[in-house]
């Protein structure tokens, strides 16, 4: 059985699980992107890759600075907490998968990425998609309050993110980076610049 939790700290407490996972993801990346400053010679850079970086950082900082609105649940059950946490924890597979431990296997980011594309992408469609089901939790006001602009972006960044499981051609992985980006930049300035 279930157990319902109707007390505002709660997501207090909730937000200290989330700052946890969401700290890590973002020390992932910090930790990823020093070593092209360690050891500059070791692995090219590939410009696709840290495009796809700086986008999975915007996305992580943008994840906990809209979470806020976490506040307006009332009541919170176990089930909720697990799905937050869950949600939280692919921001952290999502980067893992642009860090590896080990460059060992191959020649450098370039090769790393393309080869291990299907992960990554296969992390953002169901990053944009748990994305809806997270909004929703927050009222049905909230949802509609992003206008049709909203589904339709998550759903557009799922099914590119899903094409580009299998596509080859690094120019298509170039320009989806830049446009994600540049989308993103757009979204969090456009819906989410202050919190109210």
């Amino acid at each position: 059985m279930s157990q319902t939790i109707a007390n505002p700290d709660v997501y207090l407490h909730v937000r200290v699980i989330i700052g946890i996972i969401l700290g890590l993801s973002v020390s992932r990346l910090l930790n990823g992107l020093s070593r092209f400053a360690q050891h500059p010679l070791r692995n090219q850079v590939f410009i696709t890759h840290l495009l796809w970086v700086g986008f999975a950082f915007l996305c992580v900082v943008h994840f906990w600075w809209f979470e806020f609105y976490l506040a307006s649940v009332h009541i919170w059950t176990f089930e909720l907490y697990i799905f937050i946490i869950f949600y939280a924890s692919l921001y952290f597979v999502l980067c893992a998968t642009l860090f590896p431990d080990s460059m060992a296997e191959y020649s450098g980011y370039e090769d790393y990425f393309m080869s291990r594309r299907k992960w990554f992408y296969g992390l953002i469609a169901v990053i944009f998609l748990v994305d809806l089901v997270d909004t929703a939790i927050k009222g049905s006001a909230h949802f509609h309050s992003f206008g049709f602009i909203y589904p339709a972006r998550n759903i557009i960044y799922a099914i590119v993110a899903m094409i580009a499981m299998f596509v080859d051609d690094k120019r298509f992985h170039l320009t989806i980076a830049i446009l994600a980006l540049g989308f993103q930049v757009f979204w969090i300035l456009r819906a989410f610049s202050t919190l109210n």
